[in-house]
């Protein structure tokens, strides 16, 4: 048992398995289920630390491939670790950047022993180990980090996504042999492609390695929903109930819905900001892309149901102009705007779990939403 960290689970909706809990980190408590939004690079896009806890950010995920990369981990370390860097007092997530290496495709090689590839930026050779990872990771100094695991494509055949499975887990044992921080909590990451019994065996298998956390890997990558959700069906199933679930990688409405209703705890996605710098935005109505024409005139808020900053002060006409005339504004807006919307949604599915109202809650908000 990890002095550092505790989960509580609070509450079992009786309408469905959403799950309420609090998982206790030495940079302060998260409510779950939640949402976490994405700094890649130490920074949440066109958002500021003081921004994200305006908008009631409750922790920051960020990536261990990229500030590898760039700025590199040791001077991070040097600067006193990302909370210093970037200047972020909550929690942070660092992922292993194992998804980012492997989707390098041709510029990567596996093998046993790791993963070579070639740096995205300026072709630089380089190599990721479980141990290296967690040396990295350690120097990052973030409070949950992931184990190097092998991320399979969709669609993949049974034998590969078998051997890559089985190579995880034999990573995910070497992640923990290496782990040396206590102050920092280690979650093993469930893959099996998918087939539902290559997922049941990774699930138990991660399970019972012990691990403070459990993340749910390899999925959201090109499948039908439909079978992403079978998938999650499957797995959390098998993991254990006193600790959180993580659900990489996914974070529409519809997905935090769907996960939450299966009993995942955690979430991150760039979609929130990936679609506000094209002009789009996530309201109670569905999501609307302000920068066309029909919003010329509308001089309602973005969502008149949000309270953030962008949909108090300003119009979807101003904000449509700003889209317009290229100004940066507008890209900020919309992604203080998404941002919000997800975790005003968050608290909302914890409010209708704690009252057992969760699947009426979510018939209210798919009908509204239009899905």
């Amino acid at each position: 048992m990890n002095p550092n960290f505790r989960f509580e689970l609070i509450h079992t909706c009786r309408q469905s398995g959403a799950r309420l809990g609090r998982l206790h980190t030495p940079h302060g408590v998260i409510e779950t289920p939640a949402y976490m939004p994405v700094g890649t690079q130490a920074t949440v896009k066109a958002m500021s630390p003081r921004e994200m806890h305006e908008i009631k950010t409750q922790i920051l995920l960020a990536n261990t491939y990229h500030l590898y990369l760039r700025p590199g981990h040791e001077l991070v370390k040097e600067a006193g670790g990302l909370h210093r860097f970037m200047d972020w007092d909550g929690p942070i997530l660092t992922d292993s950047g194992g998804f980012q290496v492997f989707s390098l495709g041709p510029l990567r090689k596996i093998t046993e022993e790791g993963v070579q590839f070639r740096s995205h930026l300026d072709g630089s050779k380089h190599l990721f180990t479980p141990e290296s990872v967690m040396g990295i990771e350690e120097a990052l100094g973030a409070d949950i980090i992931m184990a190097f695991d092998e991320c399979v494509p969709y669609p993949a055949e049974r034998e590969y996504t078998e051997r890559s499975m089985y190579r995880t887990h034999r990573w995910a044992k070497r992640c923990q042999n290496a782990h040396r921080r206590e102050d920092q909590a280690l979650f093993g990451i469930v893959q099996g492609g998918m087939f539902k019994d290559l997922r049941a065996e990774s699930a138990k298998a991660i399970a019972d390695m012990d691990f403070i956390g459990n993340g749910i890997g390899g999925l959201s990558v090109g499948e039908p929903k439909e079978l992403m959700y079978d998938m999650l069906e499957v797995v959390t199933e098998i993991l254990p109930a006193d600790k959180p679930r993580y659900l990489m990688g996914v974070g529409s409405p519809d997905c935090l819905f769907e996960g939450v209703q299966r009993g995942v705890d955690m979430f991150d996605c760039v979609l929130q900001t990936r679609i506000a710098r094209n002009g789009q935005a996530l309201t109670s109505q569905g999501a609307l892309t302000i920068r066309n024409a029909q919003y010329e005139r509308d001089f309602t808020p973005i969502d008149p149901e949000c309270d953030c900053y962008a949909c108090t002060h300003f119009t979807r006409a101003y904000v449509r102009h700003l889209i317009k005339a290229k100004e940066i504004l507008a890209g900020r807006l919309l992604s203080w705007h998404n941002l919000r919307f997800s975790l005003h949604l968050m608290e909302q599915m914890r409010q209708a779990i704690a009252e057992d109202r969760f699947l009426d809650f979510k018939k209210e908000f798919y009908e509204k939403y239009g899905l």
